[in-house]
C-alpha cells in the first residue's frame, strides 16, 4: 500500500513538524463531515480517507456480482476478504477501484445509496474494512483525517482530535438534496439519510459523542467556518505538509 497526499500541498508558516497528527471525524448524512474532512486535509496538507468510500465500493460489488446480503451475507463477506481495493488518499481527488473496476462514479449513484446499508450492517464486513482502514492510516505515517462512522471510538479511538459533526435532520436532507442536484426526489433523499442513519445506528455509535469528542453543530454554520472550528481545535503546535505518493492499494491479508 501506498499513501497519497497533495503534490503540492498549500504551504503554512507553521515550523517544520512531522509529528503523528491522526483527526477522527464522525457524524450523520448530511452533517458536512465528507466536505469538511477534505477541506481540512488541504488545509493541513494531511491525507484524507473517506469510509464511507469503502462501503459504497464493496456495495457496487455487491450490486455486480448479483449478491443479495440478507439472503446469503457469507458471500458478501468472502468478497470482502478477497477484495483489492484502490482508493486515492487526495482530498478533493476522489478515485475508487475495486477488483479492477473503476466504482468511482457508480459510489455515489442512487442506487447505490439505497444498498449500503444491507452491506455495511454486516458486522464482520465492518471487521474486515475497518482492518483496511487501520493499514491505511499506518501506511499514511498517521498524517490523515478520517471520516465516516465510528472513527472516533472503533477506527481511530487514539486520534490526536476527534470530532463529531452534527446538524438538524432538516438541514442534512437539504444539503443531500443539493449534492444531487435534484436528480432523486425530496422523499427519497429522506429516507436514504433518515433511514441510513437508523439502520447503521444499529451497529454503529455516532449519533453521540464519547467522552474526549468534540461535538460541532454545523446547523446554522458556513463550511468555512466549521473547517476553522476544527482546525482551532488541533492540539500542540500547528502541522505542516508532507509530500507522499498518489494512490493508497489495500487488500485484506488472511490467513
Amino acid at each position: 500500500m501506498s499513501c497519497a497526499q497533495p503534490a503540492d500541498p498549500p504551504q503554512t508558516t507553521a515550523p517544520a513538524d512531522r509529528r503523528e497528527l491522526v483527526i477522527a471525524v464522525d457524524g450523520p448524512s448530511g452533517s458536512g463531515k465528507s466536505s469538511t474532512s477534505r477541506a481540512v486535509a488541504q488545509r493541513l496538507g494531511l491525507a484524507y480517507l473517506d469510509t464511507g468510500s469503502m462501503y459504497r465500493a464493496i456495495t457496487c460489488a455487491v450490486v455486480n456480482h448479483g449478491l443479495d446480503p440478507a439472503a446469503d451475507p457469507q458471500a458478501v463477506i468472502d468478497l470482502v476478504r478477497g477484495a483489492h481495493l484502490e482508493l486515492s488518499t487526495v482530498p478533493g481527488i476522489e478515485r475508487v477501484v475495486i477488483d479492477g473496476d473503476d466504482v468511482t462514479a457508480q459510489i455515489r449513484e442512487p442506487a447505490t445509496s439505497a444498498h449500503v446499508s444491507s452491506v455495511a450492517t454486516i458486522q464482520p464486513v465492518r471487521d474486515l474494512l475497518i482492518d483496511r482502514m487501520r493499514a491505511i492510516v499506518a501506511e499514511c505515517g498517521h498524517r490523515i483525517v478520517v471520516e465516516g462512522r465510528d472513527i472516533t471510538t472503533v477506527v481511530c479511538p487514539d486520534a490526536q482530535l476527534r470530532v463529531l459533526l452534527v446538524a438538524d435532520p432538516a438541514a442534512r436532507v437539504a444539503r443531500r438534496s443539493a449534492e444531487l442536484k435534484g436528480s432523486v426526489g425530496m422523499d427519497q433523499v429522506t429516507d436514504q439519510v433518515i433511514r441510513r442513519d437508523h439502520d447503521d445506528a444499529a451497529v454503529s455509535s455516532f449519533q453521540a459523542p464519547a467522552p474526549g469528542v468534540e461535538v460541532i453543530d454545523s446547523t446554522f454554520l458556513t463550511l468555512h467556518q466549521v473547517v476553522d472550528t476544527v482546525i482551532s481545535l488541533v492540539p500542540g503546535p500547528d502541522p505542516v505538509p508532507t509530500k507522499t505518493n498518489t494512490t493508497t492499494s489495500t487488500k485484506e491479508r488472511h490467513d
